[in-house]
């Protein structure tokens, strides 16, 4: 066994042996504990737990990812994502905390005094989970593939067990103490890597201050980075090809998804006061910076790398589509050859020549085109999944080997811990709001836990199964899975918390036109289970809205159509509007009493 691959297990190894350590010590005794850890979880340590539980795969691995093949256009994902938390903290958290319920739909039901508003919020909800999960699945499969140099099938059985694992075993409870774990393991996995690379580039400690610093040759990294990829026929790095509409729609999107999110709002119902809610959401802001405000540097870092590999005049000032240029294809390096045997990376020999031509072949630039055929190219002969980018960073960079090991665990670790919440929210919505508050009410403690945990075992298999038959790449599903969250439970926790007339057959309408709009348009543009219907091009979207950005549309149908059908259908009773009102109530310090 190598050396990396020996470090890779222990890393990973002791990495799990914490979190499985950790989910015995602090597993439920009670589903108050299965549910939400008992309610008595430090604003800090949930806060924590909450930046691990939303920095899934998507931020951790397929973020910078986007944001290296983007450019400027994956800002939306960094700006949606980081907003969303900010609408969470000031207009959901604390008061759906004071209500004092367990799950979303308990209080969407609660509020709109109909079991039918209940059961419609659980379907929304396992859409958006499901759809979430895949993304989450796909990512254990990416690393555990890689690192364990298995098939991705076999590191997505792996990555199932332990997820059912300290899921059903912790719960809510284990979980919570787990994702504190695990926040720590990404952290450094992210950082440490990002900062030697920046040293190596630009000798600045920080990434953040690396992205705009000069290169070695003095030349600003930026304006370097931009003159690679232009050349080369890519698009400009630091300007946006997006719609200003589009901008909008997904970053609002993102923003009105992350507040809907019902594995992160169940977060705000483990601490112990309601104040706390306020204070855990300000601490997660924090935990999440950190890795956020370094993503944009991971991302420009590693597409420099990778062009440099392949394209010796990139450090240079000579032409970059030229033959001397190109990497000679035996003397790729050996994290290449790793990595192709995953199939994430591929190297075609277009033209028999041996060397590896990296350019886009589909540019708008006509002279880069001509150029290429003028050297004998007959196409672009390198593709690279984007999903790999931060895990191959370090091994493109040429970094130690335990840094590179570090890295898997930390992959590892993002990805499993929003997987386990994940499919706790999947379980408590069947198991809690199905089961107990609609189809047996009197189904005792103990009986309800162990629906919980069999439900938990349905939802890991499926979800093993969209992560084997993912329907896009990681961070393009969470996209989607926050586009129908915005759609559908955003605007109805919204209308039920800041409006009292706001009744039943309103918040029921509002909720199936969202989802089921945001979902055809989804299904219509990206043919997730069928084949796509139309040409996913801009020309074609409404309003120029692209479908990662179309929650937006539903979730404006979604408001306008509750509120014509509350106004013209009987209104919302007394003793409701009153606890509207009491809810909104800013008695901020009190400990919430469940109703």
């Amino acid at each position: 066994m190598d050396d990396l691959k020996l470090m890779t297990y222990i890393a990973v190894g002791l990495s799990f042996a914490l979190y499985i350590g950790v989910a015995i010590w602090a597993r439920a005794g009670s589903t108050k504990d299965y549910y939400v850890a008992g309610g008595g979880v430090h604003p800090v340590v949930n806060g924590m737990a909450t930046a691990a539980d939303w920095m899934s795969a998507a931020s951790f691995i397929s973020m910078a990812g986007l944001i290296s093949a983007m450019g400027y256009d994956g800002s939306v994902y960094l700006m949606g994502w980081t907003g969303g938390y900010v609408l969470l903290a000031v207009l959901l958290a604390p008061y759906l905390r004071k209500f004092g319920k367990f799950t979303v739909p308990e209080f969407i039901g609660d509020r709109y005094y109909s079991q039918t508003a209940r059961i419609v919020a659980v379907v929304c909800l396992i859409f958006i989970s499901f759809t979430y999960v895949a993304g989450q699945m796909r990512g254990v499969g990416i690393v555990f593939s890689r690192f364990l140099e298995v098939e991705i099938t076999t590191g997505l059985i792996i990555g199932m067990g332990l997820v059912f694992f300290y899921a059903v075993l912790g719960g809510m409870k284990g979980i919570t103490y787990t994702q504190v774990a695990q926040y720590v393991v990404l952290i450094f996995a992210y950082t440490i890597p990002a900062i030697f690379i920046s040293l190596q580039l630009t000798g600045h400690l920080l990434p953040q201050t690396g992205l705009g610093a000069d290169l070695a040759n003095g030349q600003p990294f930026l304006a370097r980075l931009n003159t690679v990829v232009t050349d080369l026929g890519f698009a400009n790095y630091t300007t946006s090809s997006k719609s200003m509409i589009d901008i909008v729609a997904i970053t609002f999107a993102l923003m009105a998804g992350t507040a809907g999110l019902p594995h992160v709002i169940v977060r705000f119902f483990t601490v112990p006061k309601v104040r706390d809610a306020r204070s855990s959401a300000g601490w997660a802001l924090v935990f999440i910076a950190i890795l956020y405000t370094t993503a944009p540097a991971v991302g420009a870092m590693a597409r420099y790398n990778v062009i440099a590999t392949v394209n010796t005049h990139v450090a240079q000032d000579k032409p970059l589509l030229a033959q001397e240029a190109n990497l000679k294809a035996e003397d790729r390096p050996e994290w290449m050859k790793r990595w192709e045997k995953t199939g994430l990376l591929k190297w075609d020999d277009k033209n028999g020549d041996g060397l590896i031509q990296h350019y886009n072949d589909k540019s708008k630039n006509p002279e880069v085109l001509a150029k290429a055929e003028a050297l004998g190219y007959k196409g672009n002969e390198l593709t690279v999944d984007r999903d790999i980018m931060v895990l191959a960073n370090p091994e493109v960079a040429q970094l130690p080997n335990w840094v590179i090991a570090l890295v898997a665990a930390g992959g590892i670790a993002a990805a499993l811990s929003t997987a386990a919440g994940l499919l706790l929210v999947i379980s408590a919505a069947i198991s809690h709001d199905l089961l107990k508050g609609v189809i047996a009410p009197n189904i005792s403690e103990k009986s309800e836990l162990m629906a919980g945990r069999a439900a938990s075992a349905v939802a890991v298999l499926v979800a093993g199964y969209l992560g084997y038959n993912p329907p896009g790449f990681v961070a393009e599903v969470v996209a989607f899975a926050f586009g129908l969250a915005c759609a559908s439970l955003f605007p109805t926790i919204l209308l039920g918390i800041f409006s009292k007339k706001m009744n039943t057959q309103g918040a029921i309408a509002g909720m199936l036109t969202g989802l089921i709009f945001t979902f055809c348009y989804i299904l219509y543009f990206k043919g997730i289970f069928i084949t796509p219907m139309a040409e996913n091009i801009p020309a074609n979207w409404l309003f120029g809205i692209s479908p990662e950005g179309i929650g937006s549309v539903g979730a404006i149908l979604n408001v306008v159509v509750a509120l014509i059908v509350s106004r013209v259908t009987p209104a919302c009773p007394d003793h409701i509007q009153h606890l509207v009102e009491d809810i909104r109530t800013p008695r901020g310090a009190g400990t919430a009493h469940a109703h």
